[in-house]
């Protein structure tokens, strides 16, 4: 067998070479870390050459990130690492047989930045090639029901040419395609936004390496970020995506859910809208854990 070729010691040396004062999340990651990519390696018998490109690879992650461009958070997303750490912090078994709003990764264009703006206002600052949709809904609670009141809704996205604004400067000002919106007394919001359209993840550094490496193309479907937060409820961050997009079932970074599919009707009487877009959002209370899960550690 492959593993007699190997001593079938050093791997438990390395992890017990952590010291007394190593935290013990941080000794049961770094550990299960170890043996993971021990076993990769002997499993998979890694070359010498094929480990130094993997060095270089990860060399180059770094190389190219800058204060605006995470490339390893892309990377994350590429491998759908982020969807699955989204799935174990965020499924919800409801008791009632509801479900909260499903959620859905940050991807890497989430800005803490974006300006509060009027219930009813737009968040488009310049011009665009796009259609503006009226989007609209309530946040509700998942046990009661109700709405709740003073929910802020944190909204953005790619403008017309598939790119957010740091990414485009010549084109777009600070803060277009973002804003921030509070709720009213019903739980309620209104605001302007464009209908989304699909673009590329750049392809110029490792993800693109990595998407070509694994014949994929580089394309995300169209779609709304949103992270909504409330007092006393478990905050969602998702995207919403429309129901028309081609890359819908190919999306790049596996980040499409069937709730999350949504269809833009035709708006007629409003004259800054051509499209109608509804979305009712729920939320769970802070500590509501749902029905009873069995559950996936070891000891």
């Amino acid at each position: 067998m492959v593993s007699n070729r190997f001593d079938p010691h050093f791997t438990d040396n390395v992890v017990n070479a952590m010291g007394p004062n190593t935290p013990p999340r941080a000794r049961q990651l770094i550990g299960s870390l170890i043996r993971h990519i021990h076993d990769f390696a002997r499993e998979n018998e890694l070359t010498m050459d094929e480990w130094m490109a993997g060095v270089l690879f990860i060399n180059s992650i770094g190389q190219i990130s800058t204060s605006i461009r995470n490339e390893g958070h892309r990377i994350c997303d590429v491998i759908g690492l982020e969807s699955v750490v989204d799935e174990i912090a965020n499924k919800i078994i409801s008791e009632t047989g509801a479900d909260p709003t499903s959620s859905s990764i940050l991807g890497p264009f989430w800005s803490p930045n974006a300006p509060f703006r009027e219930l009813g206002g737009s968040i488009i600052q310049d011009a665009h090639k796009g259609q503006v949709a009226l989007m609209h809904g309530t946040v509700t609670d998942l046990v009661t029901g109700k709405g709740i009141p003073g929910a802020v809704i944190d909204i953005w996205q790619a403008s017309a040419n598939g790119k957010y604004d740091f990414q485009d400067p010549e084109n777009q000002t600070p803060n277009n395609l973002r804003g921030k919106f509070r709720c009213d007394e019903n739980g309620s919001y209104h605001f302007y936004c464009l209908h989304p359209t699909p673009y590329s993840l750049p392809t110029d550094g490792p993800a693109g390496v990595l998407l070509k490496l694994m014949d994929k193309h580089p394309f995300r479907p169209a779609h709304i970020h949103l992270m909504v937060t409330a007092d006393d409820h478990k905050g969602c961050t998702t995207q919403l995506y429309p129901d028309n997009d081609p890359y819908l079932t190919t999306d790049s970074v596996f980040a499409v859910k069937d709730d999350l599919i949504l269809h833009f009707n035709p708006k007629t009487d409003d004259p800054k809208a051509t499209l109608d877009l509804e979305y009712n959002i729920i939320l769970a209370p802070k500590g509501y854990h749902g029905a009873s899960q069995p559950s996936m550690s070891t000891a």
